[in-house]
């Protein structure tokens, strides 16, 4: 059984994913249940997750999911007008359960590449939250930029590349490419004459030629982001 409180936050939940697909902030939750501080919403939160009724989207912020609808819980009686509500949300439930739109997940971040002559990538433990929307299926992980050899291609130092692992890829797309197995660079992937060319986005640096066996294409890019100091 629920208390009347953990009745509203769940369909409040449903109610909000269903309309707009985001998961409701803690300051919502707050705020539509009438409660004084987000201690309260935390608890009422974990009480859900315990009965079964709610869980939480593991390495995303703001991100829930609604295992089972409101008309699952045993809460006061309605009457009138609130039980119709209550029973067009349920329904609604049955129907459809959208996934939140607007999580974020923790990509690791592995260190500096080079946009300009290669450098050694580093191994890292740090993570750098990215927008979910920003990333298609696959596996992913962060880069930061370092070098200005991509300029053209809207690449900048500083900038965090978002890149998909995978060890393929067609002519003409953007890879990390590993060179003799110790450094990493991003570039333009080109196959000529037998031989791998790497070619810059800026017509001040040359491209870099090498033996297929010395490169090994580590990701492709799949998305920027640039912080504003």
């Amino acid at each position: 059984m629920l208390t009347a409180k953990q009745h509203e936050l769940v369909r409040f939940i449903q109610q909000r994913l269903e309309e707009t697909g985001i998961s409701p902030s803690f300051e919502e939750m707050k705020d539509a249940l009438d409660l004084k501080s987000k201690s309260g919403v935390h608890r009422l939160i974990s009480a859900l997750e315990e009965r079964g009724f709610i869980r939480r989207l593991p390495n995303r912020a703001r991100a829930l999911e609604v295992l089972k609808g409101p008309e699952d819980a045993v809460a006061a009686p309605r009457t009138g007008r609130a039980a119709n509500d209550a029973a067009s949300i349920g329904r609604a439930v049955q129907r459809s359960a959208p996934q939140p739109a607007n999580d974020v997940v923790e990509l690791p971040l592995h260190g500096r590449i080079a946009a300009g002559a290669p450098i050694e990538a580093l191994e890292g433990q740090a993570t750098l939250p990215v927008p979910a929307a920003l990333l298609g299926p696959g596996d992913h992980y962060a880069l930061e930029v370092s070098g200005d050899s991509m300029i053209e291609a809207g690449i900048f130092d500083g900038d965090y590349a978002l890149v998909r692992r995978t060890d393929t890829a067609r002519d003409g797309e953007i890879v990390v490419a590993l060179v003799d197995n110790e450094e990493a660079t991003l570039k333009y992937l080109r196959r000529e004459n037998g031989m791998i060319r790497l070619d810059p986005a800026n017509g001040a640096y040359d491209p870099q030629i090498y033996t297929p066996g010395r490169v090994a294409v580590q990701g492709k890019l799949a998305g920027l982001l640039r912080r504003y100091h």
